[in-house]
């Protein structure tokens, strides 16, 4: 099955960037949006600058889709930037001057999974379910190989992983590594040197014997979008689920790590390549813009490869 390939692109650089210190005193010029503005012809109308529009994307939350604008929403033109008016603040009263762009954090569980060049280091193994139960759940209880001579104590947590399968780049063929897939998190409540009885806590998949335990870790965070350090170009490997398209709150896997210079927070543009009907070509056409189809957080980083989350 030929796999869909999202190619990643720049990511935003002045996101998320305080204001000038004389940004108070700035005057802005208000604009009136007229039938057949994009954010590319004002980017480049006012600021002489259209690759600008991704970031007059992110920065204004009161554009859902960077296609569609529309006559008569107002935007203020400063001599750096660009900024939409909420419906709900286009009033004759003026608004007090903004010192910060708001900042935009969102909240990540724990459960997003992650990709390894090598297999991962566990401390034990599910070795089965009370009943012989073949799939659990949370509250049920499973079996383990982690006992008191591995220093094991009643009350100790793991997490529950499964190594899920190998991930080849879907442009270059070479081996990425493995994708494993967070299913949940157990407590041990009854141990013997070499085994022990625990109770699932938590569970986000379905959890089987043979499932392998890390020790426990609050993987629950608030992760702040920031600007990259660095222009990234790369690619959509995987995603969390094996899906072919992608959404807002799909976990995806990126050909993108610290080598790179990836950090936690840094927002990625998500576009496709959009090939040339030759049909009507009479001359060069070159090649035609790239299609953009929304955007992602990274949320973890490893050296070669990094966890997105779709944030638009």
């Amino acid at each position: 099955m030929k796999k869909i390939v999202f190619a990643v692109v720049m990511s935003l650089l002045p996101l998320l960037v305080p204001l000038a210190a004389g940004a108070q005193s700035e005057k802005p010029t208000i604009y009136v949006v007229k039938k057949g503005d994009t954010l590319w012809g004002l980017s480049n109308r006012f600021l002489q600058d259209p690759f600008y529009w991704p970031n007059l994307w992110a920065r204004n939350q009161v554009i859902t889709n960077p296609h569609l604008i529309y006559p008569g929403q107002r935007v203020r033109i400063y001599p750096d930037r660009i900024e939409f008016i909420e419906a709900e603040t286009a009033t004759s009263t003026p608004a007090p001057p903004e010192q910060v762009v708001p900042e935009r954090v969102f909240t990540v569980s724990g459960s997003e999974g992650f990709l390894l060049e090598t297999d991962l280091n566990t401390a034990g193994t599910i070795l089965q379910a009370d009943h012989n139960r073949l799939v659990v759940g949370q509250e049920d209880y499973v079996y383990t190989d982690i006992g008191t001579a591995l220093g094991a104590r009643s009350g100790d947590k793991y997490y529950i992983l499964k190594r899920d399968k190998k991930v080849y780049h879907p442009e270059t063929g070479s081996f990425i590594g493995y994708k494993f897939l967070p299913l949940g998190s157990l407590e041990l409540v009854d141990l013997e040197a070499k085994s022990s009885r625990a109770i699932i806590t938590n569970s986000y998949l379905e959890i089987s014997p043979g499932a392998k335990l890390v020790p426990y870790r609050d993987n629950r965070r608030e992760v702040s979008l920031k600007a990259a350090k660095t222009s990234l170009d790369g690619f959509i490997i995987e995603t969390k689920m094996g899906n072919i398209t992608i959404g807002k709150e799909d976990i995806v896997y990126l050909d993108l790590g610290k080598t790179q210079g990836v950090e936690v927070g840094n927002m990625l543009y998500v576009v496709r390549d959009v090939p040339l009907d030759k049909t009507f070509v009479k001359r060069d056409a070159g090649t035609m813009p790239q299609l953009l189809l929304g955007a992602v957080g990274v949320v973890e980083v490893s050296d070669k490869t990094s966890t997105a989350l779709g944030v638009k």
